[in-house]
């Protein structure tokens, strides 16, 4: 149950938005630019950041979101639990799991990014972009896990509810709309 009131039918952080819209916004459109803005990492590759950092922080809802939403935007389920459960064998570039590292670095302690780390993904072929939208995405979703497992909210245990907010993470990406959750519960 959660320690404040939300709406039943806007689970995990959707609800927590919904319950301070003022304060929402910019963090929804910080989230649209780092997840669905221009970068050369793939939406999926993005997704999949957050995924991780979501799975080290233990957040049931994040973890399921963004699994999910990597694997529609991948066309595949298959990575994205593979890099949950260990980056080095995952089947993903040199440079995404330099920088999957470097996420999982950050989710833990932002102090915990070393210079090496930083220089094995420039290595790989990390550019600074790359690099700072890493760190921005892990702490990010660090704030996101935290506020929806500190104010416990509602979280789903049914797959299909998490394959359905893929699909409108996919289709209407993270801004606000009248009819954005139509057909997300139920």
């Amino acid at each position: 149950m959660p320690h404040i009131p939300l709406d039943e039918n806007l689970p995990g952080i959707t609800g927590i938005l919904n319950y301070r819209l003022d304060a929402a916004l910019p963090i929804r459109q910080l989230t649209q630019i780092l997840l669905r803005g221009e970068s050369t990492l793939t939406e999926g590759e993005r997704e999949m950041i957050a995924a991780v950092v979501s799975n080290g922080n233990e957040c049931k809802f994040c973890t399921a979101a963004h699994t999910a939403a990597a694997a529609v935007l991948m066309g595949e389920k298959e990575t994205v639990e593979k890099v949950k459960q260990d980056i080095s064998r995952a089947p993903v570039s040199a440079k995404m799991k330099a920088l999957l590292t470097v996420a999982k670095a950050t989710q833990e302690n932002g102090r915990n990014v070393t210079p090496a780390m930083v220089a094995q993904a420039r290595q790989a072929g990390a550019t600074d972009r790359e690099l700072y939208d890493t760190v921005m995405i892990a702490a990010l979703f660090s704030l996101y896990n935290r506020l929806v497992d500190g104010l416990a909210s509602v979280t789903p245990t049914e797959p299909a509810f998490y394959e359905r907010l893929a699909h409108i993470l996919k289709d209407k990406g993270y801004m606000p709309s009248a009819d954005r959750y139509a057909g997300l519960t139920g």
